[in-house]
């Protein structure tokens, strides 16, 4: 006789997933408002939209990824800045159009639940909300045995907000001669890592743990740098400054998400030199002997947000900025033509 069997036999183990749940609860409750009306342990969560102040209110909602960022964590096993990275993928897509976050969900999906884990990868998503101002109000973690190599996971976010329609932001009012004001980033933020990793882990042969001078830490160290959410900076500059269009330097770096909020006919020449660039992009360039161009296309070369406004408005939208915590630059001019051009 084959004798019987349980859930838990299938390699699913549903009291690991109760405690994880227990662990995490203090993580997500920090991030609850009184909007919030009923979070978790009930199977859909309420919030209670406030609207006052708003002529036409519209939600907007995006939804991304981590990537193989997550890699690194599980090389580090370290767990817990990849959930803001979760965040701001998603976060800094919907304040492009002006939207205010409100809440967010995560999913994570693991062969095997670990609670301690679990805990620590949504302790780093409730942070990222904190940052954010939005409720983290939902989430599931899903225990898929066979489907996930032993010890690793990948995760997603969701992120809804709210905007008013007369000040949705959708670029069509940019016009030639409109400037492009850059936000720094905080280093790769979460894009361009199959690229990071062939060049380090196959390529040199580096361990996570490999100490670079010319970064001054550890290899993992500098790549787990968790992405900047942009959402105080967002509510320090809208509300005083006519922003015509908004651009988050993901994937594709600046050649495709650039001519995403540019009208036809208009492109952007990008000025070298007029940031401050973080020690790793021109480390990762040398090391992998890429042609600049392709940087640009890869990663985000040191500048997470782009605001587009009128020269009449980059003096005060730097200066708000700046007061914001932000590091801001004026790098380039919207131009008659078409694509994005380094100059």
């Amino acid at each position: 006789m084959m004798g019987k069997l349980s859930y838990r036999d299938a390699g699913v183990d549903t009291k690991e997933g109760e405690r994880a749940v227990s662990l995490m609860k203090e993580h997500v409750k920090k991030t609850f408002g009184p909007q919030v009306l009923a979070g978790l342990g009930g199977f859909g969560s309420l919030y209670r939209l406030d609207t006052a102040g708003i002529a036409e209110p519209v939600l907007v909602a995006g939804t991304d990824g981590v990537g193989t960022k997550l890699k690194i964590a599980f090389m580090t096993n370290r767990h817990d800045t990849v959930g803001q990275d979760c965040v701001a993928m998603c976060v800094n897509d919907i304040l492009c159009q002006g939207a205010t976050p409100l809440f967010f969900l995560d999913y994570i999906a693991t062969g095997r639940v670990r609670a301690e884990r679990i805990a620590e990868i949504v302790k780093g998503v409730a942070d990222g909300c904190l940052l954010a101002g939005c409720a983290l109000v939902g989430g599931e973690t899903a225990e898929m045995p066979g489907f996930y190599a032993d010890g690793e996971y990948d995760m997603a976010g969701f992120a809804v907000g709210l905007a008013d329609r007369a000040r949705i932001i959708d670029g069509r009012d940019v016009c030639a001669g409109d400037l492009l004001v850059g936000l720094s980033s905080s280093g790769l933020h979460s894009n361009g890592f199959s690229l990071v990793r062939r060049i380090f882990f196959e390529r040199m042969g580096c361990a996570a743990d490999s100490f670079i001078k010319e970064l001054g830490l550890p290899l993992g160290e500098a790549l787990l740098t968790p992405t900047r959410i942009y959402a105080k900076a967002c509510r320090a500059v809208l509300p005083h400054v006519r922003v015509k269009g908004m651009a988050h330097i993901t994937g594709g770096g600046f050649f495709e998400n650039i001519p995403r909020v540019l009208p036809a006919g208009l492109g952007a020449d990008i000025r070298r030199g007029a940031w401050d660039m973080p020690a790793i992009f021109p480390y990762i360039q040398a090391c992998g002997d890429i042609e600049e161009r392709e940087m640009f296309s890869a990663f985000n070369m040191g500048i997470g947000l782009i605001l587009i406004v009128s020269p009449a408005d980059a003096a005060r939208a730097t200066a708000l900025l700046g007061e914001a915590g932000e590091r801001a630059f004026v790098i380039g001019d919207v131009v008659a033509g078409e694509g994005v051009h380094l100059c």
